[in-house]
Order: C-alpha cells, then structure tokens, then sequence
C-alpha cells in the first residue's frame, strides 16, 4: 500500500491507526503502514500518544479507504524488536521513497525525517495480529462484508 496521489481513496490512501487512551476514549491518528506476508505493519516512537498506548492496551483499529473499498481491521499490535525483521522492514519503507534504516541497537529504526506524529526517533516497528475485519465497496454493487480471523 503506499499514499502516492491517485493510489487509493478519494485521491490517496491513508491509514488511520485507533488506538485506546488510558481514560478509555479513541486516540486516532494517520500512519503509514504496510501489508507484508499477511498482516499490517507500522512504525511509531515510544513517547508518541499511539506508543504509549500500544504499551499499556495493544488493541487496536487500523482502517484505511481506497478506490474500490473501505477496509477496518481490528486487531492488537506488538512491537517487534528481532534484528531479522527490523532490517527487511526498513529497507521496506525506504524502497516506498522514505530513507528508513536500521538504527545502531539493530532493533528500530531511524532516518533523517519522519512524520510529525511518529516523535523522535528511534521508532520501532510494530506487527497488527487481525481479528476482525470488515470490507465496505465503494463501487457498483456495493455492499459489506465481515470476516472474523
């Protein structure tokens, strides 16, 4: 998935990541995540609202539009450390336009810039485990559908 112009949505796509604050209420916030051999991933700083969110409760929402449908994905998300696996999503992201690199610790990552709302780095990658997900067309027939995983 990437959010060039005129890849998805109503001109790009953005992912939207729902996580749950300590009061219970939604903390929502656009993210750049990344379908890879089977499920969602993403990268945020420890200190940001989403990570220390993440830390204490790992459910979450991530929902996203493109041109031919909507898509909600409920799930929980879990910070992934391994080495084997930071190195392959960094190179990811920076093969989709971003420099992402791994940092000196082997277990995130770091580049010269991020988005505002991933804080400083470094930022750790995270994987999202489905549970549900729900599909609405945004073209003729229409229609939804809910699948449970």
């Amino acid at each position: 998935m990437t959010q060039a112009p005129g890849s998805g949505g109503p001109d790009r796509h953005t992912c939207w990541l729902t996580t749950i604050n300590p009061d219970g209420s939604p903390h929502v916030t656009g993210i750049g995540a990344l379908w890879v051999e089977g499920a969602f991933w993403f990268e945020t700083g420890e200190r940001t609202g989403k990570g220390k969110n993440l830390d204490r409760d790992p459910r979450c929402v991530l929902s996203f539009a493109t041109h031919d449908f909507d898509l909600v994905v409920e799930g929980t998300a879990v910070q992934v450390t391994d080495p084997s696996i930071v190195a392959p999503m960094a190179a990811r992201w920076a093969d989709q336009g971003w420099p992402a690199r791994v940092d000196d610790t082997g277990q995130a990552i770091t580049a010269e810039f991020s988005a505002p709302s991933a804080g400083p780095p470094p930022w750790h990658v995270y994987r999202i485990t489905t549970r549900t997900v729900t599909g609405v067309a945004t073209i003729a027939p229409g229609g939804a559908t809910r699948w449970k995983l």
